[in-house]
């Protein structure tokens, strides 16, 4: 069912299909609404909006109902999604005297309105680029709401050469209107009926895996070859048409990229991961950044000292990856790992990202999170 507003859909959620109600959420609404009666008004100069939070406060739905309700031309992307796209386009871009404000111009051609799912930056590629298209992409005019797990000011907050992300968060606070859902209660965790994706490993028992991919691939050719994904290829524990099965290793400790996973919720309708280790890990020291003028002259590079990993944090990058494209796509993960969810990711550079991870984790256990399996 289509709203003709974020507003009314929200009270047809409370009012006939049991929403809990709170007060972030209701301020959320109402700056929702104010820009959609604005964007609907023609007005040229519209502010947009950017709601950010603890997870499972309902950001997400918000900014959906949001972008279902609009009657004029709007795109929907998760926001790694469009980075993948802005940075292919930039390369194409090449040679243009200023790429980014090109890259604007096409994008305001053809929409009014971006919708942004978890804004996020970890990495100083995004941030350099973000810096000054956000910029750029106000200028023409290009209404921007986003939802986020952290206000502006902490977006990249322990990056490297952060300085360069500043013209960007100066942006979001000058064309944005900032709104915190932080009400108390996770609401993806509201009762629900249990679906079982998850499993601790036990040698004493037969795999669960084994189980899950019998009962997914009924009727279907099953395969032990490895699938291919663009130019590279994956080793699989077994696949069909349908159905991915494939280690950790295979998967999140090989070269892939978020545009890999993009490919891999495209094909399968779900995807199995075992042998996942604790990812859990004592930081290590941060080392200087030094290019190849080191091996020649000892350089200052005080402003070039990277963040502490530890040892799993570039696997868990691509896991959050992972999870955040079979989240959006409503493609169903199964796991099987050495510990607990609960105690999966507990210590490293990562760890404030990961809490939305486990959270769309957690959600992934309830029956209705995917209605077609």
């Amino acid at each position: 069912m289509t709203f003709d507003s974020p507003l009314s859909a929200y009270q047809h959620a409370v009012e006939q299909k049991g929403f809990v109600q709170d007060d972030a959420q209701c301020k959320a609404v109402q700056a929702l609404e104010q820009c959609h009666h604005a964007l609907h008004q023609g007005r040229t100069h519209v502010t947009g909006v950017y709601l950010w939070g603890p997870v499972g406060r309902g950001k997400t739905w918000l900014m959906d109902q949001f972008h279902q309700s609009l009657r004029i031309p709007a795109r929907r992307q998760h926001f790694h999604h469009f980075m993948g796209w802005v940075h292919q386009r930039s390369f194409q871009l090449t040679g243009t005297a200023d790429p980014l404000k090109a890259l604007a111009r096409e994008l305001s051609a053809q929409v009014r309105v971006l919708c942004f799912d978890e804004l996020f930056v970890n990495d100083i590629g995004d941030a350099i680029i973000l810096g000054r298209l956000f910029q750029v992409m106000f200028e023409e005019g290009v209404v921007i709401v986003s939802t986020s797990n952290q206000p502006p000011e902490q977006l990249y907050a322990d990056g490297f050469n952060r300085d360069r992300f500043l013209p960007a968060i100066a942006a979001i606070k000058s064309h944005m209107q900032r709104v915190a859902v932080d009400g108390g209660e996770d609401h993806r965790l509201h009762p629900g009926r249990g679906i079982q994706r998850y499993w601790v490993i036990a040698p004493d028992q037969p795999k669960a895996m084994s189980e899950a991919f019998k009962g997914l691939t009924v009727g279907q050719t099953v395969s032990h070859e490895p699938v291919s994904v663009g130019y590279r290829s994956i080793t699989a524990v077994q696949s069909s048409d349908t159905v991915l099965w494939c280690r950790y290793a295979d998967l999140c400790e090989q070269p892939f990229a978020a545009m890999d996973f993009m490919a891999l919720c495209d094909r399968f309708s779900a995807i199995l991961l075992s042998e996942v280790p604790n990812l859990s890990a004592h930081q290590r020291p941060g080392r200087i950044a030094r290019g190849t003028e080191d091996g020649v002259e000892r350089v200052d590079a005080g402003d070039r000292e990277l963040p502490q990993l530890s040892v799993h944090d570039d696997s868990v990058r691509r896991f959050i990856a992972l999870v955040d494209e079979c989240y959006d796509r409503k493609v169903p993960l199964y796991i099987e790992a050495q510990v607990s969810m609960e105690s999966l990711y507990t210590e490293g550079y990562l760890e404030f990202a990961f809490r939305r991870t486990l959270s769309r984790l957690r959600e992934m256990q309830l029956q209705r999170f995917c209605q077609g399996l």
